[in-house]
């Protein structure tokens, strides 16, 4: 009798969610040569490809398409029986650093996800500028991280890519404004440096007038009508509008959204939340 095996699947959404069969490797601690046998496994047994192969990585099929949420489901149910059936008594406390703007998208899930399957933990979250969080893991102020960078090293694990744009407020034109008024993250933020950087390019006058370490600050300064700001796609709201060089304006650099653990030798409650992160992302990608 053929069946499917969850090691197979689990193979299958390493590399579905990452998008090569190296990072994929890498996530499940395999090499690249064993799962790329699963991957070949699962589709002999299914008669069809779950991957186009191009030469960046790899895209799914419309078979993988439809495998992908069933093999989310089946993988998530799995974890959580187990933990459920062996891990009742497992109890201590978890510190959790996520962007404000992603937290908003992604923890509802993630805490979701994660106390069912480890009821006895609790949950330390912070939603806050992700400037300070590689500091905290480092200090061990924080058990894991979502943070943004704008150069990923090699070894950093990518959750999501996030093209920033410039973007004003589409009921109000402050582009010709001279100088123009800007709102703008933190000083700590690189996302601050990129933007300043940007206007002395292209010679635009400017004169900085907002600051906040909260995304929903800038996106409210600029939805005011008040300033024009860097923002990433995903903060884009009805009310706010992109520009590019059309109007005028360079294009921005992407955002990297990477996972930071800060222990090589992880417990299974850990391993639990950096799975259901790792869901949560893949999901809205």
């Amino acid at each position: 009798m053929t069946y499917l095996d969850s090691d197979l699947l689990r193979g299958f959404l390493a590399v579905a969610e990452t998008g090569s069969m190296t990072d994929g490797a890498a996530r499940i601690f395999r090499t690249q040569s064993a799962v790329s046998l699963q991957i070949k496994r699962l589709e002999t047994l299914l008669d069809q490809p779950v991957f186009e192969r191009h030469g960046r990585g790899v895209n799914l099929t419309a078979t993988g398409e439809t495998l992908l949420p069933i093999a989310r489901e089946i993988t998530a149910r799995l974890d959580n029986t187990l933990a459920n059936l062996s891990a009742k008594d497992i109890s201590g406390r978890l510190c959790f650093g996520i962007p404000d703007d992603h937290g908003r998208d992604h923890l509802a899930q993630i805490i979701g996800e994660f106390t069912r399957a480890h009821p006895g933990i609790e949950l330390d979250v912070t939603c806050d500028l992700s400037t300070g969080f590689p500091e905290a893991l480092r200090a061990g102020k924080l058990d894991l991280a979502v943070y943004e960078v704008a150069q990923p090293k090699p070894t950093d694990e990518v959750l999501m890519r996030d093209q920033t744009f410039w973007m004003c407020s589409k009921f109000h034109d402050l582009t010709n404004c001279d100088p123009m008024p800007v709102a703008l993250f933190d000083r700590d933020c690189w996302w601050r440096d990129a933007a300043l950087e940007a206007l002395t390019k292209i010679g635009k006058p400017y004169r900085v007038i907002y600051s906040s370490q909260s995304v929903g600050g800038v996106i409210a300064a600029i939805e005011a009508g008040s300033a024009v700001g860097l923002l990433g796609h995903s903060s884009l709201t009805p009310k706010l509008r992109t520009l590019g060089p059309k109007d005028g304006f360079l294009e921005m650099p992407v955002s990297h959204l990477v996972l930071g653990i800060a222990k090589q030798d992880v417990t299974a409650a850990c391993s639990g939340l950096a799975d259901a992160i790792r869901r949560a992302f893949s999901t809205s990608n």
